[in-house]
């Protein structure tokens, strides 16, 4: 059973208002467009968050209401998520982005992308992700973070290319904002060690938020022109 897309209740709610519907209009139409035995209550306990819609029931109610999936989506993480979003069915993402039907299905379901470098650009243009969202759509958080550890505690060119094969921005990019992220842990080591020292860069809780910062910082700089 494949989890329930974020649902975004509120946008269910205004989206029906704007078109003078009742909730049981709404079921109405549920049932006889689309065959699905819906009563006006389970159309409130959407809208008020009590219950989500699952995968055929929201791209029903989309139709319903005359509006896009995305429209009833609260903000996607995972690669199908992203996928539903933008309204594509599994096969068509597939050959749009090269990859082999039952592979591509293998990876959305573990939530591990294993594509190459090529196949990244490609499903980074086609669902519209922003590199930050590609990272995390493809579940390679923990690994980023493991390879900016390394870039900022020793010598950061040796970690372009392993940047490179984790994150969709061009080379040039990266190692400007790898060479500034480097720059800037060491700058704040030395001065303050708010950022390091052997309690922030070790285990537990002060590790987390150690990575935390070193990717959030990544990511601002990487955003800036």
């Amino acid at each position: 059973m494949h989890p329930t897309p974020p649902f975004n209740a509120p946008a269910a709610r205004r989206l029906r208002e704007a078109l003078g519907m009742a909730p049981g209009h709404v079921a109405y139409g549920l049932r006889a467009q689309y065959g699905l035995n819906i009563v006006p209550d389970m159309v409130v306990a959407w809208e008020r968050g009590l219950r989500a819609p699952d995968s055929r029931e929201i791209t029903a109610l989309a139709g319903v209401l005359w509006c896009s999936l995305s429209d009833l989506l609260a903000s996607p993480t995972t690669l199908r998520e992203h996928r539903l979003a933008r309204g594509l069915a599994v096969p068509d993402l597939a050959r749009a982005i090269g990859v082999e039907l039952n592979a591509y299905q293998r990876m959305e379901e573990s939530g591990r992308w294993r594509g190459n470098e090529r196949q990244s650009a490609a499903l980074s243009e086609v669902l519209g992700l922003s590199p930050e969202e590609f990272v995390k759509a493809t579940g390679r958080n923990e690994e980023l973070a493991g390879v900016l550890r390394s870039a900022v505690m020793t010598r950061w060119q040796a970690y372009v290319r392993p940047t490179a094969k984790l994150v969709p921005v061009p080379r040039d990019q990266l190692e400007d904002v790898l060479q500034r992220l480097h720059a800037d842990y060491q700058s704040r080591m030395v001065s303050t060690l708010s950022w390091g020292g052997s309690d922030s860069a070790g285990d537990g809780a002060a590790g987390r938020d150690f990575l935390d910062a070193i990717v959030g910082h990544f990511w601002q700089l990487a955003r800036r022109p």
